[in-house]
């Protein structure tokens, strides 16, 4: 039997439209909580509240919303603590990648401010205007938890992401001041997954091999990463088995980032 240790507390999710998003929304929820998705695809945020809401039984709430603009944010911010008596779990989700294989002294300004004001800004934005409400809920040991997506590639720099790359490394600066910030009453974690069939690789697993091959990445664990994967943490980070953590950034990549073995000494196909 599922735990239902979110019965009673709310749940916003930036980028819940698809990929991890989508897939933790479906976790919390089967653990109780109620929740709001925040996306800029309409048709797939519609959709996808929908369907979580059906399977689950629990309230979802779809909110459009750009999370680089800051009026967005804050009115997104308004209508979630309007719709929910209340936001215990931030996850922090929504990202995007605009310039794969440009050197970094090559990318174009629209290119950079895309990246940077989605997945940095946007969740420094998101951040702010949500913990301000959050930081007044009377739950207690804590008051709320925040959760950000950083990446591997936040940990050991990517050469063919290298705009993407500074962003994720940016939210795990942001992770730890975001921490220190807001404690000792709401914590405030990252994790930095590997590599995951998501939207970034149009869903594409071909996509995502070809990628691999590109930075000659070889996986320790000798496999593909999974939605799944991530939501296995994301269920343990938004628990009470957590609570006692804070700051930290956790990888799921199989051991690519961490294990430090070169890619050619691996036994591993993929």
């Amino acid at each position: 039997m599922t735990e239902k240790f979110l019965e009673g507390k709310g749940c916003l999710i930036t980028g819940g439209a698809s990929g991890f998003g989508r897939g933790v929304a479906y976790a919390f929820a089967e653990r109780g909580a109620d929740l709001v998705l925040v996306d800029i695809n309409e048709e797939l945020l519609n959709e996808t509240s929908k369907n979580v809401e059906k399977e689950t039984k629990q309230k979802v709430i779809p909110i459009l919303c750009d999370v680089s603009e800051a009026k967005q944010v804050k009115k997104m911010t308004e209508q979630a603590f309007s719709e929910l008596d209340n936001i215990y779990v931030l996850f922090n989700n929504a990202g995007t990648e605009a310039a794969y294989g440009v050197d970094v002294l090559k990318v174009g300004e629209k290119a950079w401010d895309l990246t940077m004001n989605v997945n940095l800004k946007g969740q420094w934005l998101t951040d702010k205007f949500v913990s301000r409400k959050m930081n007044r809920q009377k739950f207690e040991p804590l008051r709320g938890k925040i959760i950000h997506t950083s990446s591997i590639a936040g940990t050991v720099v990517d050469p063919l992401i290298p705009v993407y790359s500074i962003s994720k490394i940016g939210i795990i600066a942001l992770t730890q001041l975001v921490a220190k910030s807001l404690a000792p009453y709401i914590t405030s974690n990252a994790i930095a997954p590997g590599f995951h069939v998501t939207g970034v690789y149009g869903n594409r697993e071909d996509i995502m091999i070809q990628t691999m091959k590109d930075g000659n990445v070889k996986t320790p664990l000798n496999r593909i990463g999974t939605i799944e994967d991530v939501v296995d943490l994301m269920v343990f980070l938004a628990s009470p088995r957590s609570n006692f953590i804070t700051g930290h950034t956790f990888p799921i990549d199989g051991g690519i980032a961490e294990v430090g073995v070169a890619p050619n000494t691996l036994k591993s196909d993929i």
